[in-house]
């Protein structure tokens, strides 16, 4: 990671403490100029307090907080011009069209960008004389972000920008964002989906009861937290009676694997067999030695990698992992 004037956002022993809760405990964290980052955690796990200290919305406790160079709580207002904020579900009222929004906001700055700059940016030229409530959702929220975007800001920050879309709108929002990436603007991203997040960030972050659990690229993390990919098949290619000992130990269940009625009742074999490994090579190659064996083809074989899900819910189930998972560790970079 880089330091000092490559890093957006600076960020040591950050304590955020509500009497006797601690809502955040002692954060550390960094996000380097032009990085898009996701800040995933469960709700009430310090996430908004964390992104609330960063844009200035909230006093900490105690620790040390860099945002583009300044402390937010001691920032001014051309400070304020440096950043962009999108909140979740923005609303625009009044009957103003969309050009007419962004230029009133634009005055708002000492050097904004041009009404139709921010339009084309976010894709709303089309619909600079719609009237905010004739929008679409995902026009909405690509509106917010051009009001985020109109004052030039080097960081902006997205709260939950897709909660509540429809897949087409959600897109819409992927591309809008992905636009921001090509200006060189800095994203810190706060998302529940995880598809979301693999998709749009160079990096992800996971937050749990307080304290940063997981910190690096998806595959980073599903390596570290020693996450298997799941590997099936037809059983009416291969049975699982016919594999070798060491392969019948990892079979797991199968969801279409029928329960016995009874104590006496034999199970019904699942249809399709799956062993988790993290060994992929060495068991896919066993499971062909062994359809060789029997004169069967494997042509349904199929290996799901660990998703980003299954890595974020096994990080923050389980509360004796809290601050295990940190950069250094996985990218082996020192202290």
């Amino acid at each position: 990671m880089s330091e000092g004037a490559d890093l957006a956002i600076e960020v040591s022993g950050l304590y955020k403490r509500y009497g006797d809760n601690e809502a955040v405990a002692g954060v550390d964290l960094s996000v380097a100029i032009g990085e898009v980052v996701a800040f995933l955690g469960p709700n009430g796990a310090g996430k908004t307090t964390t992104v609330e200290i960063l844009e200035g919305l909230r006093t900490r406790t105690s620790g040390d907080v860099r945002v583009l160079g300044v402390d937010p709580a001691e920032a001014t207002s051309a400070w304020k011009e440096r950043i962009g904020v999108v909140l979740q579900g923005a609303k625009h009222e009044g009957d103003f069209t969309s050009s007419e929004i962004v230029t009133m906001w634009s005055a708002y700055y000492r050097s904004p960008r041009s009404t139709a700059e921010v339009l084309e940016l976010v894709g709303l030229s089309d619909a600079a004389g719609t009237r905010t409530r004739r929008l679409s959702g995902g026009q909405q929220q690509r509106l917010a972000v051009a009001l985020a975007l109109v004052g030039s800001p080097e960081l902006v920050f997205l709260d939950e920008p897709t909660t509540g879309f429809d897949p087409a709108a959600r897109r819409e929002a992927w591309q809008t964002i992905g636009g921001l990436r090509a200006l060189g603007v800095t994203v810190m991203l706060t998302t529940h989906y995880m598809d979301e997040a693999d998709l749009l960030a160079d990096r992800i972050v996971v937050i749990s009861r307080g304290r940063i659990v997981a910190d690096g690229t998806a595959a980073e993390l599903a390596a570290h937290a020693a996450m298997p990919s799941q590997i099936s098949w037809d059983a009416a290619e291969l049975s699982s009676d016919r594999l070798p000992r060491q392969l019948r130990d990892l079979l797991g269940a199968d969801e279409s694997s029928a329960p016995p009625a009874s104590p006496d009742a034999r199970a019904v074999p699942p249809a399709r067999p799956t062993i988790a490994t993290q060994d992929v090579d060495a068991v896919v190659r066993e499971l062909l030695a062994a359809a060789g064996g029997a004169g069967t083809r494997l042509d349904s074989l199929a290996v799901r990698p660990p998703t980003l899900e299954d890595t974020y819910l096994a990080l923050t189930r389980d509360e004796s992992k809290a601050g295990e998972f940190t950069r250094d560790e996985i990218t082996g970079d020192s202290p």
